[in-house]
């Protein structure tokens, strides 16, 4: 009995972990005053405006022409798709160094604070080459938060 029940349970914990690793979708806000709704409904009450464009948030539902995100604090809620756009956005969650060259040896150029909102030019295995107002440089994937490709 006993040689029966383990490879079961081998197998669900392999099931269940498959399931879980699904790849998360990131959007971003497509314009610089955009509506978050209680429902997917324009007859839903504004829950909260959010006020910074290119912002990513993650895709958690879909409902006709909605879509019910999750922002990188844990606000949620619906808003409607003419407002969102593929992410080419991340947020750092921790304080970052940006490099002129995708090496930790290469010159730092500056120092990206917690929360910085950071435009994605591409991204080559674990560095993305970002831009955030005046400076344009290279960050390591570790501690941001957004769909790196």
């Amino acid at each position: 009995m006993l040689k029966l029940i383990i490879p079961l349970l081998y197998f669900f914990l392999i099931i269940s972990n498959s399931y879980s690793e699904e790849k998360k979708t990131f959007l971003m806000l497509k314009n610089h005053k955009v509506n978050v709704r209680y429902g997917p409904s324009f007859n839903y009450p504004i829950k909260y405006i959010y006020k910074k464009i290119q912002l990513p948030v993650m895709l958690i539902d879909k409902k006709e022409n909605f879509r019910r995100i999750i922002d990188h604090k844990k606000n949620s809620g619906w808003i409607h798709i003419s407002q969102l756009r593929k992410s080419k956005s991340l947020i750092t969650t921790s304080t970052k160094i940006l490099f002129k060259k995708p090496t930790k040896y290469s010159k730092p150029l500056a120092k990206l604070d917690k929360g910085r909102l950071l435009t994605i030019k591409k991204c080559v295995k674990n560095w993305c080459n970002i831009e955030t107002n005046k400076f344009s440089g290279w960050i390591d994937k570790n501690n941001i938060w957004g769909e790196i490709n």
